[in-house]
């Protein structure tokens, strides 16, 4: 093999290496588990980053191996991976930095930490598959990596979360497997391509095509978290704050949501798609959703689990964009699944700091934390506003194309949609803000110093909580003003989007 081959390889194993040096490490080993980590994360992002040079300069990176007569694992970088791999290998960095303060001072971390580089080498799996068969076995490697994170804490309620987690993303897995199984029966072996891999079987299967598509929608729905399949994701919320933000950015719901694009763009294509009439079913369940998670997320106390509402909401918005016809709504969906890892990631890392800090919990505690945390408020009030669609922020940007791409496609009842959610995101996060900034701070004046580990003393030098809990969230949330901000510069998410779009649309 050429280095080409080897890069996607070498992608996987960043991760895949790190986490069974650190299974192996004892509990104690604290420097060492750290060094680790991050040596491990800081590799991933230098391998990606050689993959987009590669890219631009035109190389092309691809990877087979025989897996059964017939069928092969296949991993290949693409317009699409690269976005999916940058996203995943900086938020992984950044959530490592920010887990080895999070945990400081917790037992199991070399469990943790074991199945964290696990579960991302199944989502780095994920965005590098060129066909369904690697696709499937990555995703299933996810959900079985990314359970014993969600049971972490081995509470009762971590238990029966698991449960709950476990009996929808199996049961999603083999509705994918049938759906995978009988596509290759009717079609053979097939690999994602830009505009559609199935043209030719299309006019001879159209039904079975039809029914296939329904059964992958449904499996990639579960991690996705389309309703009716979303149950798991607010019950999932009893896990560490990092596993949270793990799974609303870069791995489980950002997973399916991925693989909705991939199905859509690369394996039936658009026009296919138009043809069978499975796409405005999948834009109604989508805007469904939408709303469905802005209204739920009103109801919610629980500050993480209002979050985990607007998750549903949040990546509904990506499938929407996906089953519009058009470069403007593709582009939205491919803006959005990179501006929605940085929105809600630096969301779930306030939420955990205050959890961390002051035991905050609950959105009616939250008076006054502006005035007691003001760093770790302002990233959240601007991944708020990123959620709400204030211009300049990410978020905007996505909603912008995604209502401009519902009249391009002839459906401005798009814009209602996003319209409506935008309103409802504003009722449940301005009022977050406003307590935050506007009230007095009457909680008690719990200091840093009384808890052990990395997180106390050297780690908080004055600040209002740790370094390793502070610098990610403060990271994120100046990068999610950046991607708005800057939108149209070259390597912009926006930019990266666009490109993907017109290369899929087989535009200059």
């Amino acid at each position: 093999m050429d280095w080409q081959a080897l890069l996607p390889v070498f992608i996987l194993l960043t991760s895949l290496v790190t986490g069974v040096f650190i299974f192996a490490l004892a509990e104690e080993r604290h420097t060492a588990r750290t060094v680790l980590n991050l040596a491990g994360a800081a590799a991933k992002v230098v391998l990606v980053g050689v993959a987009v040079w590669g890219a631009v300069e035109g190389f092309e990176f691809e990877t087979r191996f025989a897996f059964l007569p017939g069928l092969e694992l296949v991993l290949r970088v693409d317009t699409i991976a690269l976005l999916f791999l940058a996203l995943s290998a900086v938020l992984w960095l950044l959530t490592t930095i920010y887990a080895i303060g999070y945990l400081a001072d917790s037992p199991n971390r070399s469990r943790f930490f074991g199945f964290f580089s696990l579960c991302v080498t199944a989502t780095m799996g994920i965005a590098l598959a060129g066909n369904m068969l690697t696709f499937f076995v990555f995703y299933e490697l996810l959900t079985i990596t990314t359970y014993p994170l969600v049971v972490h804490r081995q509470t009762k309620a971590a238990i029966a979360a698991g449960r709950t987690y476990l009996a929808y993303t199996l049961g999603g897995g083999v509705v994918l497997l049938l759906g995978v199984v009988w596509l290759q029966q009717v079609a053979g072996p097939v690999e994602f391509a830009a505009g559609g891999a199935l043209d030719a079987v299309a006019a001879a299967h159209p039904v079975q095509l039809t029914i296939i598509f329904g059964l992958l929608m449904a499996g990639l729905g579960v991690k996705a978290a389309l309703v009716p399949l979303h149950g798991w994701l607010p019950v999932a919320m009893v896990a560490p704050a990092p596993v949270s933000a793990l799974l609303h950015a870069v791995a489980v719901v950002k997973a399916g949501a991925f693989g909705i694009i991939r199905v859509v763009h690369d394996l039936y294509g658009v026009e296919l798609a138009a043809v069978l009439g499975v796409l405005m079913p999948l834009a109604v369940v989508a805007g469904i959703t939408i709303v469905y998670g802005s209204v739920r997320a009103l109801a919610q106390d629980d500050l993480k689990r209002r979050l985990a509402y607007s998750t549903v909401s949040q990546i509904a918005y990506i499938t929407l964009a996906t089953a519009l016809v058009g470069p403007t709504a593709t582009t939205a969906a491919l803006a959005h699944l990179m501006h929605q890892g940085l929105m809600k990631i630096t969301l779930f890392f306030c939420a955990g700091n205050l959890a961390e800090e002051l035991g905050i919990h609950s959105v009616r505690a939250m008076d006054g934390m502006g005035r007691r945390m003001p760093l770790t408020m302002l990233a959240f009030t601007f991944a708020s506003f990123g959620m709400i669609g204030v211009p300049p922020m990410a978020g905007f940007i996505s909603k912008w194309y995604l209502g401009l791409g519902g009249l391009e496609a002839g459906q401005p009842w798009v814009i209602l949609v996003v319209a409506t959610s935008s309103l409802l995101n504003a009722a449940y996060f301005l009022p977050i803000v406003a307590a935050a900034w506007l009230r007095p701070y009457r909680g008690p004046d719990v200091t840093h110093e009384a808890r052990p580990g990395v997180a106390d003393g050297a780690g908080r030098r004055g600040l209002e909580t740790s370094r390793w809990l502070l610098g990610p969230a403060l990271v994120t949330a100046g990068l999610l003003v950046g991607a708005g901000l800057f939108a149209g510069l070259p390597f912009s998410p926006l930019e990266l989007a666009a490109l993907a779009a017109r290369e899929i649309y087989g535009m200059p």
